[in-house]
């Protein structure tokens, strides 16, 4: 059941709605403009969640994640590395002990892709993955290592709008709201092992959300979903809600979904490092 939560946690944090276009890209969903000045995080920006399980008796915090974003070079490139780093609540570790690191760089300007790495380890299995991203021949160099398939390499296929699942997450925070048309379904692909998943999103609307330790907050309320077979393979699992700061820092704030036995919701802890000022607390935490 752990290993189900957290990856959950990453599968709707990850993919959360991924407004894609600008750039060089075509045909995609628009987002802002995509110039670094423009963007709606900067290198510095970090924050933290807390995941929490209930199911009939049980109603606990179960597990943590943290999200950080830092300058780096790549291929004499300048790009940002984010990083997100999940684990179990250290008091599950004698029963089931799991960590989630994944790690992409991206351009500074346009957000494209460089590399991706993934390391998994969810008790006695684990998984990893070291994408690097091919424009000029459209291909994804995927290096992969799992305990049920062993060492690969796969070449998997590139699109204007197939992102990594950290990189399309931080694309995805530039959404132009203005754009967006609530009840539309919004498709869009990520690669992660040796698949390329198919999601779509649903805008919603504004709401007002009260996040705990931290005070009201408006946001924007987006229901995600994985297509039909892909990751879950059931579509009563695959559906999430996820509400976004109204402000042009799109901070995920919260997000709420029902697994096959019980139901999760994540909340934002603590951040710093913003780009943009926090315009969307209505109301601090007292």
């Amino acid at each position: 059941m752990m290993k189900r939560i957290l990856t959950v946690l990453l599968s709707l944090v990850l993919c959360a709605p991924a407004l894609l276009a600008a750039g060089p890209r075509k045909d995609c969903i628009p987002v802002r403009d995509l110039a670094k000045d423009n963007l709606a995080f900067a290198a510095g920006e970090r924050m933290s969640f807390v995941i929490h399980y209930k199911w009939g008796i049980i109603n606990a915090d179960v597990a943590t994640a943290s999200l950080s974003l830092e300058p780096a070079v790549l291929r004499g490139r300048d790009v940002l590395n984010a990083r997100i780093f999940g684990q179990n609540a250290r008091k599950f570790d004698p029963f089931f002990k799991m960590r989630e690191d994944f790690r992409s760089w991206f351009t500074t300007d346009g957000l494209e892709p460089v590399r991706f790495t993934r390391d998994t380890k969810e008790g006695n299995w684990f998984a990893t993955n070291d994408y690097s991203f091919d424009w000029p021949a459209m291909k994804i160099h995927a290096a992969l290592d799992s305990k049920s398939k062993g060492k690969r390499s796969e070449q998997l296929p590139l699109t204007d709008c197939t992102f990594d699942v950290l990189s399309l997450f931080y694309y995805a925070r530039n959404l132009d709201f203005d754009k967006v048309e609530p009840g539309r379904k919004y498709p869009l692909t990520f690669a992660i092992d040796d698949d390329i998943c198919n999601i779509y999103f649903i805008y919603k609307g504004v709401e007002y959300k009260t996040v705990r330790g931290i005070g009201k907050i408006r946001t924007r309320r987006f229901t995600v979903k994985l297509a039909s077979g892909e990751v879950f393979g059931d579509d009563a699992e695959s559906a999430g809600d996820m509400w976004f700061t109204d402000d042009d820092n799109r901070l995920l704030v919260w997000f709420d979904t029902p697994i096959r036995v019980g139901h999760i919701y994540g909340r934002l802890t603590s951040f710093d490092g913003l780009k943009h000022p926090f315009t969307s607390l209505v109301e601090p935490a007292r």
